[in-house]
């Protein structure tokens, strides 16, 4: 039996209260680091990024917590014994491969240089002699293991964030170059002769319908798709796609509003999503330890699962460049010539299951599984070496580092610009048409409406139960009761879901209403 180590019984205080200080001092700067972040974000007013940051807070109190119940129970997990057999099944390694012993012992000595000191207790010969007391059985799983899946937890985790914010600072790089398209067009609405002009618009001389209808019968919707395939990859947003959209969209949501900032709101709406697609959700975990299942020796499975994003983030792409052909199809096969500017008409009938929200899971998932991909090659690159037996044949490495880095760039430079703006050809607007005052403000007013009716109904209960031996009085309150009630929007609105989509003019129509009431 190996000899323990030291425990603090008899470790110099000297020693035992310089780790300390170390250790704290780097978790206080990392706390107060991300502390001043979020100051800076709200003096900004950036509170999507900042809700961002609260969510980046939280998966790092997640790995905490997983680091703190690997720690508690890694005695209770070394003493959970299986049979010898089924500990040689469905192995990533095969036993028979000697090469792993060398280069694990070399590439750990590498990593904890970088480490200082186990994240979990050095292993022991106890949990081997335990379960062999037990009948010739094994650990489930030895402290070494234990260790190296806590830091590939760890590693997985800060990569997907990592990677996350890459994608959408290059891709909000991209969508803020679009910026002088919309200066163009305010320059151009400011301008009284461009307004008092009534123009006719020839629709199929219209730039828009030249370059995206490609007429009508079944090869024109198999060449769309084609066309849809390869126009992802260069000039997915041209600037009279960008105006089409813009203008539908306006006359849409917001038409008593013509100089609607689109540009402005489609950044809220990048900065909202990015919230919600830096977080690792149950279902991502779940791929995790569904992929670390299948990950035996001889199927290459990382290499063949690399292939998922791939092919979802072509299908993604492909989707949203026929939904603005679809847009002109719409338009070019119902009119020949239109009294003023060209006007598509927004539809959730253009997305899949009549979703658009559908497209942001799929590139949540397809960031996710790509940043577990290349999380997964530097882990073991790091970890066990270039020549591990896990790592696999160099057939297999190249070709999906490729794909990996194209999925990156792909994702940042076309398919997420396509999303921002694309998804915004929906039925329903997001609440990241109001600027954050003013979702405040109409939060507050549906919540103080919706208390309002509900004390008046009470009020008017009483009121009805004490006055039903004189009818005339009890008609005389309720007709006072009648008009004041009619706040239905108020009451939607203090749910969260109106205020994720609905309809512009109606909300307005309400507040209107309301104070008119």
């Amino acid at each position: 039996m190996v000899e323990e180590g030291l425990t603090l019984e008899y470790t110099p205080t000297w020693v035992v209260a310089s780790v300390c200080t170390v250790i704290v001092a780097i978790s206080l700067v990392a706390e107060r680091l991300l502390h001043y972040t979020g100051k800076y974000l709200k003096k900004k007013n950036q509170k999507p990024l900042f809700q961002a940051l609260q969510k980046i807070k939280e998966e790092l109190m997640l790995l905490g917590f997983i680091s703190l119940l690997l720690a508690v129970f890694q005695s209770r997990i070394e003493k959970l014994c299986i049979s010898e057999n089924l500990a040689k099944e469905w192995l990533p390694c095969k036993l028979t491969d000697a090469s792993s012993a060398s280069t694990t012992t070399h590439f750990q000595t590498l990593f904890t240089s970088f480490f200082p000191g186990r994240l979990l207790a050095e292993a022991t010969t106890t949990s081997t002699d335990y379960c062999a007391e037990m009948g010739g059985k094994v650990p489930v799983l030895s402290p070494t293991a234990l260790h190296h899946l806590h830091i590939f937890i760890f590693v997985l985790a800060v990569v997907h964030v990592t990677f996350c914010a890459l994608t959408i600072l290059f891709g909000g790089v991209k969508i803020r170059l679009w910026k002088h398209w919309e200066d163009s067009i305010s320059k151009k609405e400011n301008d009284p002769e461009e307004v008092l002009k009534t123009n006719f618009t020839q629709v199929q001389d219209h730039d828009f319908i030249r370059n995206r209808f490609l007429g009508i019968g079944k090869d024109s919707a198999l060449s769309g798709w084609v066309h849809s395939f390869f126009k992802q990859f260069y000039g997915s947003v041209t600037k009279t796609d960008y105006l089409t959209m813009r203008l539908g969209f306006i006359m849409t949501h917001c038409r008593g509003n013509p100089q609607f900032n689109f540009h402005k709101y489609m950044i809220r709406t990048l900065e909202a999503d990015f919230r919600k697609v830096v977080g690792i959700s149950w279902y991502l975990w779940l791929f995790v330890v569904i992929f670390l299942v299948l990950n035996v020796s001889g199927r290459h499975a990382y290499f063949w699962i690399s292939f998922i994003p791939f092919i979802l983030l072509l299908a993604v792409g492909t989707k949203l460049e026929h939904v603005i052909i679809q847009l002109a199809h719409e338009v070019a096969e119902k009119h020949v010539a239109i009294a003023g500017d060209l006007v598509v008409q927004p539809s959730d009938n253009h997305f899949w299951f009549h979703r658009p929200r559908i497209v942001l899971l799929l590139i949540h998932f397809i960031l996710f599984q790509n940043s577990f991909e290349l999380a997964f090659f530097f882990w073991i690159w790091v970890q066990y070496g270039f020549d591990s037996c896990m790592m696999g044949e160099i057939g297999y490495i190249i070709p999906r580092l490729v794909i990996g880095a194209f999925i990156q760039f792909v994702c940042s430079y076309s398919t997420l610009p396509l999303y921002v703006i694309v998804t915004q050809m929906g039925s329903s607007y997001k609440k990241a048409i109001f600027e954050e005052h003013i979702q405040e403000g109409l939060v507050g007013w549906a919540r103080k409406a919706k208390k309002n009716k509900g004390l008046r109904k009470a009020s008017n209960g009483s009121t009805t139960t004490t006055t039903t031996t004189t009818p005339g009085s009890t008609t005389h309150a309720s007709s006072q009761m009648n008009p004041k009630e009619t706040t239905p929007m108020a009451i939607q609105m203090s749910e969260a879901s109106a205020m994720e989509e609905g309809n512009a003019g109606e909300i307005v129509a309400a507040t209107l209403n309301d104070g008119h009431s």
